[in-house]
């Protein structure tokens, strides 16, 4: 495949991640023997709302992993890069189930940060496979710290978004270990600080659209 067909069928993806409803998991969805307990509507405005920012970051998560394998130097790395890029998908489709169960549909600004993940994904690749790899480690361990901020902020009672989200975190940090495992490069502090602040911006607006 060419570059151009590559960049025809990333542009696909990002439209199938971004828009469409995807549920294609390889896993058992976490919150299928949960039992819903009944939320009042601000709780459950409040889940959706957190699992709409949840969606949109497993919708980043697609185009940073996709970008790195597109450009990663060793076949190694790419094919690690695509792997990853398969167990995010259980994410998103689980996100998006919950959205559904809670009445609540995916931001509408994914389009944004699948493309924006996919171009900081592309140079981190670009840079170099340890690069790359400290890229995916960095990314994790903020998205881990992200899943325990959102654990606390749920109502006890909805128990079935605490169930995805506790095996969410599970496979970040699992993530996080195994590129740092493969030969992570530790980041730059400015790097770091920026990818945070891109997060941030993420979060904050996906939570409302």
């Amino acid at each position: 495949m060419n570059l151009l067909d590559q960049i025809i069928s990333e542009i696909d993806k990002g439209i199938k991640f971004s828009i469409h409803n995807y549920q294609k998991e390889s896993r058992e969805y976490p919150a299928k023997e949960v039992i819903e307990d009944d939320l009042t509507e601000i709780q459950r405005n409040h889940s959706a709302n957190l699992m709409r920012v949840n969606h949109s970051g497993e919708v980043a998560a697609q185009g940073l992993y996709r970008g790195q394998a597109m450009t990663a130097r060793l076949e190694g790395t790419r094919t690690k890069m695509d792997h990853a890029a398969q167990e995010e998908l259980d994410h998103l489709s689980w996100c998006n189930q919950r959205l559904e169960e809670l009445n609540d549909k995916p931001s509408i600004l994914n389009p944004i940060w699948y493309g924006l993940s996919f171009g900081m994904g592309a140079i981190a690749g670009a840079a170099g496979d340890k690069w790359s790899l400290g890229f995916v480690h960095e990314t994790e361990d903020q998205v881990v710290i992200h899943l325990e901020e959102h654990l606390k902020k749920l109502s006890p009672k909805d128990k079935k978004t605490i169930a995805i989200l506790e095996q969410m975190r599970i496979d970040e940090a699992k993530h996080s270990q195994d590129a740092l495992d493969s030969g992570a490069e530790n980041l730059p502090e400015g790097v770091k600080k920026l990818m945070a602040v891109v997060a941030k911006v993420m979060t904050k607006s996906s939570y409302y659209v």
